[in-house]
């Protein structure tokens, strides 16, 4: 198998600066490589939400974890597997979100929810495009629904 190599092509700036498992609404900076001619995000803002992609910098190879275990920790959900998960145990620690795109200012993209903290490298963006979402019903266990309920609650309260 081929490894790969790459590079960030920019930081959040702002927003959260711990990491918690909920309450991750707030606003931050995707602050792009001031290296990147500004025309890279031309059109940008017509979008509402990105697919961001970033890595769990502040996790340890140490943390990732081979094996089934039940989310949080908690025995009341069912021991899964690494890959059904979506945690920073995963082998190369990279995660994706889909916030909001509130403005673009030069190479500063404005978001409202994005789950990573100041100073996450992020390595790829591009726009949301709701026709290459899932196709056909979504379905999951009730654990996730349980798990995730305050996800989203607003880190101020």
């Amino acid at each position: 198998m081929k490894s790969l190599e790459i590079k960030p092509i920019g930081t959040v700036v702002g927003g959260r600066t711990e990491v918690t498992d909920d309450q991750w609404s707030g606003t931050a900076i995707i602050r792009l490589n001031p290296d990147f001619p500004v025309e890279v995000v031309q059109g940008l803002e017509e979008f509402s939400h990105l697919l961001v992609v970033w890595h769990f910098h502040l996790a340890t190879p140490a943390d990732v974890a081979l094996h089934a275990r039940s989310p949080r920790n908690n025995p009341q959900w069912p021991a899964t597997g690494t890959f059904a998960h979506r945690n920073h145990r995963r082998p190369n620690q990279l995660a994706q979100s889909f916030p909001r795109l509130l403005k673009v200012d030069g190479l500063d993209l404005h978001v409202e929810d994005l789950d990573a903290v100041d100073g996450t490298p992020v390595y790829d963006i591009a726009p949301y495009f709701k026709e290459m979402g899932p196709r056909g019903e979504v379905h999951e266990p009730a654990w996730p629904k349980e798990m995730l309920t305050n996800y989203w609650a607003d880190h101020r309260d």
